[in-house]
C-alpha cells in the first residue's frame, strides 16, 4: 500500500493556491467547500490523519479548512446506522 498523503497534500495545496487571492476567511471557506464537496471521505481521512506531520507540506489554508470543521476529517456513519 502506498502513502496517499503526499499526493493529497499536493492536490489540496493546488485548491488553496486557487483561493489564495480571496480574503482569508473566504479562502478558507472555499477550500473547505471544495474538499467537502468533491473529495471522497477516504481522501479527507487520509489527509487529515497526516496534517500534524511536519514533513508533509500542507498550505495553511488547507489546515484552517480542516480546523474549521472537525467532521471534515472524521469518518461518518451511514444515515441508516445513526
Amino acid at each position: 500500500m502506498t502513502d496517499a498523503a503526499p499526493k493529497l497534500a499536493r492536490m489540496a495545496n493546488q485548491i488553496a493556491a486557487f483561493f489564495r487571492s480571496y480574503p482569508e476567511e473566504e479562502a478558507v471557506k472555499g477550500v473547505h467547500g471544495h474538499i467537502k464537496s468533491f473529495w471522497s471521505p477516504r481522501m479527507r481521512l487520509d489527509l487529515a490523519a497526516r496534517l500534524d506531520d511536519p514533513d508533509l507540506p500542507v498550505d495553511p489554508l488547507v489546515r484552517a479548512a480542516f480546523a474549521m470543521d472537525p467532521e471534515l476529517g472524521t469518518p461518518r456513519l451511514p444515515a441508516s446506522t445513526r
